[in-house]
């Protein structure tokens, strides 16, 4: 091979920054770990939709969810319609939006969920890739304490059925963060130093949140959050899942622009990154809230650092002369089936 062609395949394989080509067995433990999400979030009865990857930016960037991430949106130009669209970087809005048009004369609550890639503008600290796979569900149309525990239960199932270990939901507040501060006379700048007084394991930050004189609005917040914590715990009990850590950030707002209640975000002691985030947020129609809304989102290039190669799959290679049938009796036994060449 000459040294143009050498070049060549080089610049072939070159990809944008914080693009990557899923390679065997990643691509297929992905692909399993995805159906075993989905399998779980059906027996709690949400059904799988699956919007196009881009639409036009009026209803993708509308108020809510779309428009917190439109600094992260791709945008194009239709050349059939030559309106402008956007590539979704975030799956949310367009769940909100089908909630409102498609399904609106649905009976509410409306389960949905959904297993499809994003695209973005920029990476970040937390996300270096542009491209992944996000797998969440939302809960539409009831405003409960039980419809906060069941997103949260139905996510923690999730990952328990995937085998990740050490993992934590942390529970965060973002519309109190500003009262925090001002109840506590406590300077924004010194965030680090409140933290360390307010975060941590529930059993510890849930009293110190409850001492802090806080307005009655933000006190709501706070007794609301106590019941999702307490719910979540007993679901955890008599579902016999254990190895979980229950903990609380209240001054966590990274992530959170479009939330407006008790949010989650999840994390395991043996992988790097955010597993997820999830919480409650509000469905805008007309500039105005009409539905309230509860959800999680998975990212599938943190999930897959922990999942563990399938050892149970059999692989026989047999002659290039094996009759079919041969070839038929060996897969319907288990058996992966590959031909040798020679």
């Amino acid at each position: 091979m000459n040294s143009s062609s050498q070049n060549n395949g080089l610049l072939l394989g070159l990809l944008p920054s914080g693009f990557e080509d899923l390679l065997p067995p990643q691509a297929e433990a992905e692909y399993k770990a995805i159906a075993v999400l989905m399998g779980v979030f059906a027996q709690f009865g949400y059904a799988r939709v699956k919007p196009p990857m881009a639409e036009f930016e009026d209803s993708l960037l509308a108020p809510g969810p779309g428009a917190a991430l439109a600094a992260d949106t791709f945008r194009v130009m239709d050349p059939v319609t030559h309106r402008m669209m956007g590539l979704r970087s975030d799956i949310t809005a367009q769940i909100a939006r089908i909630a409102l048009s498609r399904l609106s004369a649905e009976e509410r609550p409306l389960r949905l969920t959904y297993a499809n890639d994003v695209i973005r503008t920029r990476a970040s600290q937390a996300r270096t890739q542009r491209q992944f796979m996000q797998v969440g569900c939302e809960l539409i149309g009831w405003d409960s304490v039980e419809a906060d525990v069941e997103i949260c239960v139905v996510a923690l199932k999730g990952l328990a059925a995937l085998g990740l270990s050490g993992v934590t939901i942390d529970f965060a507040l973002p519309k109190i963060v500003g009262d925090v501060f001002k109840a506590t006379k406590t300077p924004e700048d010194q965030i680090d130093a409140l933290r360390h007084q307010l975060a941590g394991p529930v059993e510890t930050a849930l009293p110190a949140l409850e001492k802090i004189k806080l307005p009655k609005d933000a006190k709501a917040h706070v007794k609301r959050l106590k019941a999702v914590i307490s719910g979540v715990r007993l679901a955890l009990n008599e579902l016999g899942l254990s190895g979980f850590s229950l903990t609380i950030d209240p001054l966590e707002t990274r992530g959170f622009e479009y939330h407006g209640g008790v949010t989650f975000t999840l994390f395991s002691n043996a992988l790097r990154g955010e597993l997820g985030r999830g919480g409650r947020y509000d469905i805008y129609e007309d500039g105005a809230a009409r539905e309230s809304a509860a959800g999680f989102t998975f990212y599938m290039d943190t999930i897959r650092q922990g999942l563990k190669n399938d050892e149970t799959v059999k692989t026989k290679t047999v002659s290039k002369a094996a009759s079919w049938r041969e070839v038929q009796e060996l897969q319907d036994a288990g058996y992966i089936t590959i031909r040798a060449k020679d």
